[in-house]
């Protein structure tokens, strides 16, 4: 049988993807720049082709290489997968379990998160990570993460899903828009001046998709970074934007005089989803923390009495 590609070489090439330098990939592989260059010209010895082009200024990928590097990063979370599987058949429900949040949900139930977990799961240490939907869908793809929160609808790639709960996205604006506050539909809303978030945040995609909005006819110039830039904008009165029922119902946002919360007929909806790789041998973490995430939606939203939550 021919020799095959080590583990160990295939995460020193997926760090260099990473990176495109060898002395970091080196620093963030703890092992000496010589030992990386080894392993990785060890594991183009072994397939028989150039995975990385370099010279003095630059180090890329051959074509080559971004296609072991796409299969390897399968093979790194499949390899720590079985090792957690090996810690759960002999410790259940123990040890480090890494979570990504997006921004338009992390922020309202993290305190609610922290304390059920601390409670439900007590030898479980919980690891939050906050980032845009993309970045923690590749993190979990790629192993680095165990589990992530999002909005659906949003492309999974198969990847084995939890609803937790379903809510309405509310029209969010000045007090004195009144142009805005007359609107009791979509139709009747002028697009624009919708305030939306920068590109890569789901939200602004979900607000896209219920609005038939173009370049045209939105002011492509006002785009928000995060959640509180945008209602800083709504409070200059710049324009309105659309928020989920979930953050509509945070303290901060009841407490402020100069924004209200504009509910018009037949809102938008998103579904917030815990979501894990098939491979997954937290079985039993993931339906535990989906239990957990979906009475914390209930509680949040049952003021409204517009959220569904799925058993």
């Amino acid at each position: 049988m021919a020799a095959l590609p080590s583990l160990r070489q295939l995460s020193y090439l997926v760090t260099l993807s990473e990176t495109l330098h060898f002395t970091e990939a080196a620093r963030r592989s703890f092992v000496t720049q010589s030992t990386l260059s080894g392993g990785i010209m060890e594991l183009e010895r072994l397939l028989g082709g150039v995975l990385v082009e370099r010279d003095r200024q630059n180090v890329r990928l051959t074509p080559l290489g971004e296609e072991v590097v796409a299969r390897a990063r399968v093979l790194l979370a499949d390899a720590q997968d079985l090792m957690r599987l090996s810690r759960e058949m002999s410790e259940p429900l123990t040890g480090d379990l890494h979570l990504g949040i997006i921004p338009t949900i992390a922020p309202f139930i993290l305190t609610q998160l922290l304390s059920m977990v601390q409670k439900e799961l007590p030898r479980i240490q919980l690891h939050l990570h906050e980032a845009q939907s993309d970045k923690i869908l590749a993190n979990l793809e790629h192993g680095s993460l165990d589990m992530i929160v999002l909005a659906l609808p949003f492309d999974t790639h198969g990847l084995k899903i939890k609803e937790v709960a379903t809510e309405k996205l509310f029209i969010v604006c000045h007090r004195n828009d009144k142009q805005t506050l007359q609107a009791k539909t979509i139709d009747e809303l002028d697009l624009s001046r919708l305030i939306l978030l920068e590109e890569g945040h789901c939200l602004r995609d979900h607000t896209l998709s219920a609005c038939p909005i173009n370049d045209r006819k939105n002011d492509s110039r006002l785009k928000a970074s995060s959640l509180p830039t945008l209602l800083e904008m709504v409070s200059a009165n710049l324009g309105y934007t659309m928020l989920p029922e979930i953050a509509t119902q945070s303290s901060g946002l009841k407490a402020r005089q100069d924004i209200v919360i504009h509910r018009i007929k037949h809102p938008p909806e998103r579904t917030l989803a815990l979501i894990t790789r098939k491979s997954t041998p937290l079985q039993t973490e993931f339906d535990l923390l989906q239990q957990i995430l979906s009475t914390i939606s209930q509680t949040i939203l049952s003021d409204n009495a517009k959220v569904f939550i799925n058993q």
